[in-house]
């Protein structure tokens, strides 16, 4: 096996420095990004889906559970025996869900098969996550998951849905931290740095940061 060549503290400070500009570029291009992202357009959902769950069978407006924003995953399906591994990895590495809902945003996964094998599968791995069952897979055809996996964001207005961006492929791989998870949704991770469109909720950042423990409800 290869290793990176031994040198000098100052030749490696001056490496490192080197990748610091362009890492730095890079935050800049990615805030760059948000920003346009933010600005997107959005598409009305008029089909009803249904989901099923624990609690029985839901729509789409139901998945947000009375927040403004809502992120879907949909998570590849090959049986409780064959767990997608790549859809595990990214659930995993999913963050505690009450730092998204500090920002009015709610997260679901959604699969093609049956809830009673779902349900298992989500004991086994100790998941919180909300998981439901789309059995039909009308909701993956529609929302460009196809047999495979996407993420889907959603914003609502009352009972109406919008849909406002959806990514997949290698687009899925950067995902995995709340800040990475805001910056997908229309209204970001509504601080006062951002580059939002006027009239977008925001606050100063560091301030509205808990403990998921000390949201309250």
């Amino acid at each position: 096996m290869t290793r990176p060549p031994i040198v000098s503290e100052q030749e490696w400070r001056s490496a490192r420095d080197a990748l610091l500009v362009k890492e730095k570029h890079l935050t800049r291009a990615q805030d760059a990004l948000a920003a346009e992202r933010r600005r997107l357009p959005m598409v009305r959902v008029d089909r009803e889906y249904r989901f099923d769950g624990p609690d029985g069978t839901r729509g789409l407006p139901d998945l947000f559970d009375g927040r403004s924003q809502l992120i879907v995953y949909s998570f590849m399906w090959h049986g409780a025996h064959e767990l997608c591994s790549g859809c595990a990895m990214f659930t995993d590495n999913v963050g505690h869900l009450a730092h998204l809902h500090a920002r009015d945003v709610s997260m679901a996964l959604v699969s093609t098969g049956p809830l009673a094998e779902i349900m298992p599968s989500k004991r086994r791995m100790g998941w919180t996550i909300p998981w439901y069952a789309a059995p039909d897979g009308a909701f993956n055809r529609d929302m460009d998951a196809g047999d495979g996996f996407a993420v889907n964001v959603f914003l609502r207005d009352g009972a109406d849905v919008y849909r406002t961006y959806v990514t997949t492929g290698r687009g899925v791989e950067r995902l995995g931290s709340n800040w990475t998870f805001l910056d997908l949704t229309p209204y970001g991770r509504q601080e006062t740095w951002e580059d939002s469109p006027e009239g977008r909720p925001q606050s100063p950042p560091y301030h509205w940061w808990r403990l998921h423990d000390e949201y309250g409800s």
